[in-house]
């Protein structure tokens, strides 16, 4: 059989039963649609959570009371005899490989100022938060150097607590009550955002000690260092370990590194994106049984063709590849429907939800194309083998 007459008879059968191929090419591009749609969001939320990480450097370490076999949060200073102290973030400072050192306490409290009230986050925190974590000061200063253990009472305003506490006012200078307490207001942070969930914008910023004296903990909640880049992670870690196991007497604190926690998330978020695709995957297992009830029904309708065509010489593997043709046919033109179909709605979905992330890498368009094409191939084999299996003579007298 010529080329020209396989693709010939492939092309004339499907065209003669449209709506037969129609549907079997309909349920190949919902797979297809599924599968896209679905690891997209799953590959955008992967780039998502690891983008709100990475935005606060790669060569961030935090280390929290209490030591745990997890890479998880410790609960603060529950099931430590010591917790960290100022001193300890003090000490911190004088690591060579040492860049900034900040401590944090965090609570909520209720903020007045300009004959308005708000509660809100406080944190307390030291001068270099804004260079450990990358926010920068829209307005005045952060907290200046003062002495960490006894500190004056000045606040930094979050953009969000600023507006709605002095609207389009500049609050500077200004005098405020946090938790009762008279405080000074020195600098407005530049808005940040929701990162995973948390508005860094709604809070107010207070020295690391008068944070401790208004929640009443004896430890802080963390300590973060910002080190040089080009030093290995874990020369940072270790130095880090011998100098607080040599203040506190043994290793009662945990230490994350950034790389830590985006293995960890990456981890999760890669079973996240396999579980949503083997959902898809099962549209794409409908549609596979779509083309072998199909291709079998179109053997049993095209009997005598088979019997003719096997009269005029056609081989037992030329029959055989006619019906796996028009499988991997169907397939493939379904899978690049699916694909228009899955990557169209996709960016339809970030026009109408701009806060979902969705993102398809290439990869993913060629590996779905090829699994259609697979599929087809696979799916068709038991129907293309009872065709070519069919006696000729048998097959012209069914008719």
């Amino acid at each position: 059989m010529l080329t020209r007459d396989f693709l010939s008879l492939t092309g004339r059968s499907l065209l003669t039963h449209k709506l037969r191929s129609f549907l079997t090419m309909l349920g190949i591009s919902v797979g297809i649609a599924a599968v896209i749609i679905l690891t997209s969001i799953g590959e955008g939320l992967h780039k998502f959570i690891l983008s709100e990480f990475t935005q606060f450097g790669t060569t961030l370490v935090g280390i929290n009371p209490g030591k745990t076999d997890t890479m998880g949060m410790s609960m603060g200073v529950f099931g430590t005899e010591r917790p960290l102290s100022i001193e300890d973030a003090q000490a911190m400072k004088r690591l060579s490989f040492v860049k900034s050192v900040v401590g944090l306490i965090q609570g909520n409290a209720e903020v007045e100022g300009n004959n308005r009230t708000r509660r809100t986050t406080v944190y307390g925190t030291g001068t270099e938060f804004p260079d450990v974590f990358s926010m920068p000061v829209q307005r005045g200063q952060f907290l200046p150097s003062d002495n960490p253990f006894q500190p004056r009472a000045l606040a930094v305003l979050g953009s969000k607590v600023k507006q709605e506490l002095f609207g389009n006012d500049n609050p500077v200078g200004q005098r405020i009550r946090i938790g009762g307490d008279r405080y000074r207001v020195v600098g407005v942070m530049a808005s940040k955002g929701q990162v995973l969930g948390f508005d860094l914008d709604d809070t107010v910023y207070i020295p690391l000690a008068r944070g401790l004296e208004m929640f009443n903990r004896e430890g802080l909640m963390e300590i973060d260092v910002l080190y040089h880049e080009g030093t290995r992670e874990d020369t940072v870690v270790e130095g880090i370990k011998r100098l607080l196991t040599a203040r506190h007497g043994r290793e009662d604190f945990t230490i994350t590194t950034q790389q830590q926690m985006m293995d960890v998330l990456g981890n999760i978020l890669d079973i996240i994106t396999f579980a949503v695709a083997a959902i898809g995957a099962i549209s794409l297992l409908v549609g596979a049984i779509g083309i072998i009830t199909i291709m079998t029904i179109s053997v049993s309708e095209r009997t005598a063709e088979i019997g003719l065509i096997r009269a005029l010489g056609a081989r037992h593997g030329q029959v055989m590849m006619l019906f796996l043709g028009e499988a991997v046919v169907l397939s493939a033109l379904g899978g690049c429907v699916g694909l228009v179909f899955g990557i169209g709605l996709g960016q339809f979905l970030t026009l109408v939800i701009p806060a979902l992330p969705v993102h398809t890498p290439w990869s993913y368009v060629v590996i779905a194309e090829i699994s259609a094409a697979l599929i087809g191939l696979v799916a068709g084999v038991l129907p293309a083998r009872r065709a070519a299996r069919l006696d000729p003579v048998e097959a012209l007298r069914n008719e």
